[in-house]
């Protein structure tokens, strides 16, 4: 069973920067896709940014690209989520997910077998 904990999200006024982070214990995540989703208000769950176990491959949703990049530290059993130039539609919670046998879905919700309970990013016009 991986634990994971998502922290760095806050209020920030549009066009600022957080990085989020996910720590992981009770299991590497070495072997692991690791991926960054996000719900806002009466929303559904939708993908944000995934990478692959060597962090050699990464994906993003199209409003996410340029903006935003996803990183890990294997060492460390952590993965990042820097985002900048934020916009008010970035306002959501925003998850971790651990996908332990990924077989290359890496933007589809069900997966990935573990999830963190989410940090609050709110971006004020």
């Amino acid at each position: 069973q991986v634990q994971l904990v998502e922290s760095g999200g806050g209020l920030v006024q549009a066009g600022g920067s957080l990085r989020l982070s996910c720590v992981a214990s009770r299991r590497t995540i070495s072997s692991s896709a690791m991926g960054w989703f996000r719900q806002a208000l009466g929303e559904e769950r939708e993908f944000v940014a995934a990478i692959s176990r060597s962090g050699a491959y990464t994906t993003y949703t199209d409003s996410a690209k340029g903006r935003f990049t996803i990183s890990r530290d294997n060492a460390k059993n952590t993965v990042y989520l820097q985002m900048n130039n934020l916009r008010p539609e970035d306002t959501a919670v925003y998850y971790c997910a651990a996908d332990r046998n990924p077989t290359g879905g890496y933007q589809t919700l069900t997966e990935y077998d573990y999830w963190g309970q989410g940090t609050q990013v709110t971006v004020s016009p």
